[in-house]
């Protein structure tokens, strides 16, 4: 070695410590495995966060119904355990074995969807009939499952007819007749947030596929006129279309806008750096759904500004990876598949999130990864899984993991040789 190489290394370390940290980032987001490695990082924070902010969220309501603090937060780890194995083994599955669950899950959707609607076998739970209970004292929701079944389907179907798509009634037929029948079945519960997500997936699923956008322009204003017949239909829906402008106009607790107030007023209050965890008062009695619809505001009173912006954060990075799978991935069905799944997690965040922070109307859908559920828990972790086996097949990433699987074969046979 020379003199001009030893001289070099330290000034080479000088440049690279020198340089910006936006830089820095950038660098680390091109390389191979970043979508890979993303999604893995940013799911494992958004379920620990979770964990935590249920278990503050809810210790009241759960030691004055069952005499524990840590009640709710126990069944909410059951529902990460069980959702855990999901995911690693949707990790591993082909894109052929996702092809193949497609009508299987879409048809099971549909007739737990029709099920949940039959008396005696839905249960009504604050004048919504969503659930179905199951042995145990559990209870599942349909409309969750729904989701990933219209995902996996819709793409199935787009890429069966990828040759046909050019006619729009190739384009549409059966796809948004499927999907307007589910989403129908779900407003009748009615559950006006998980039918905005299923009507996301499907414009995602129309854009991916290449649809006009003349035709988006049709949907909107038909899917428009249809939301205002509605909300004129239910005087409720009309009232949180108008009311949640000024939600704290009136303040009583049966006012339409009692729940987004005390939403506010729990945000506010966390400043910079919140209250600290565990330390939200508006957790006792104060704010309803403290730890499912309205845990986002539980983060921001605890938690503060610095909470909130790590959640947007952490769901933008999702969202980017996610983005970026779609982008590299070959396989036709991958990509369809990938833009259904980014549309369902990152547009009912923003729903979510948005109604808490007063931007959109209530529609009272969880925050996925965060809120306690495990209807609606496991199929992301399940979707999520999904991710992670399109991220491993793109070509870059496939080559890295592979080269980086040969060195540790070859650490691991010098090892045992020097042994």
């Amino acid at each position: 070695m020379t003199i001009t190489s030893l001289a070099g290394r330290p000034r080479a370390r000088r440049t690279a410590a020198a340089r910006s940290p936006i830089a820095t980032l950038i660098d680390l987001l091109s390389r191979p495995q970043a979508s890979y490695y993303l999604v893995i990082g940013t799911t494992s924070l958004l379920l620990v966060l979770g964990l935590i902010m249920v278990l503050s969220a809810s210790s009241v309501t759960s030691f004055d119904s069952s005499g524990s603090s840590f009640t709710i937060a126990g069944r909410q780890a059951l529902w990460v355990v069980i959702g855990m194995p999901a995911l690693l083994v949707a990790a591993r599955l082909p894109v052929k074995a996702y092809r193949m669950l497609a009508y299987p899950l879409m048809l099971a959707s549909i007739v737990l969807l029709f099920a949940v609607l039959v008396p005696g076998v839905g249960q009504n739970v604050s004048g919504a009939t969503r659930w179905i209970a199951l042995p145990g004292g559990m209870q599942l929701q349909p409309s969750e499952p729904a989701k990933l079944a219209l995902v996996l389907w819709g793409a199935d179907l787009l890429t069966r007819k990828e040759k046909l798509l050019a006619d729009t009634k190739h384009l549409l037929v059966p796809l948004l007749p499927m999907a307007l029948l589910m989403a129908g079945l779900v407003m009748v519960e009615p559950d006006m947030g998980t039918t905005i997500v299923l009507v996301l997936v499907l414009l995602a699923l129309l854009f991916t596929a290449g649809a006009q956008l003349g035709l988006f322009a049709k949907l909107g204003l038909s899917l428009g006129g249809l939301a205002g017949l509605l909300a004129i239909a239910e005087p409720y829906r009309m009232q949180r279309l108008v009311g949640f402008r000024d939600p704290c106009a009136k303040q009583h607790a049966l006012s339409v806008g009692y729940q987004a107030c005390q939403g506010l007023y729990a945000i506010s209050s966390g400043g910079w750096f919140g209250v600290g965890l565990g330390g939200s008062r508006e957790k006792f009695g104060y704010l309803p759904n403290t730890y499912t619809d309205y845990i986002f505001a539980i983060i921001g009173e605890e938690l503060g500004l610095l909470g909130t912006l790590l959640v947007l954060a952490l769901f933008g990075l999702l969202a980017y990876a996610s983005i970026r799978i779609a982008q590299r991935c070959r396989d036709r069905f991958s990509q369809l598949a990938t833009a259904g799944v980014t549309a369902w997690l990152l547009g009912q965040a923003l729903v979510n999130m948005g109604a808490v922070v007063g931007l959109l109307p209530i529609t009272g859908i969880p925050l996925p990864l965060v809120s306690f559920g495990g209807s609606a828990l496991v199929p992301t972790m399940f979707a999520i899984g999904m991710l992670i086996s399109f991220a491993r097949c793109e070509p870059t990433t496939a080559k890295a993991l592979a080269a980086r699987r040969a060195a540790r074969g070859r650490r691991s046979a010098r090892l045992a040789w020097s042994r």
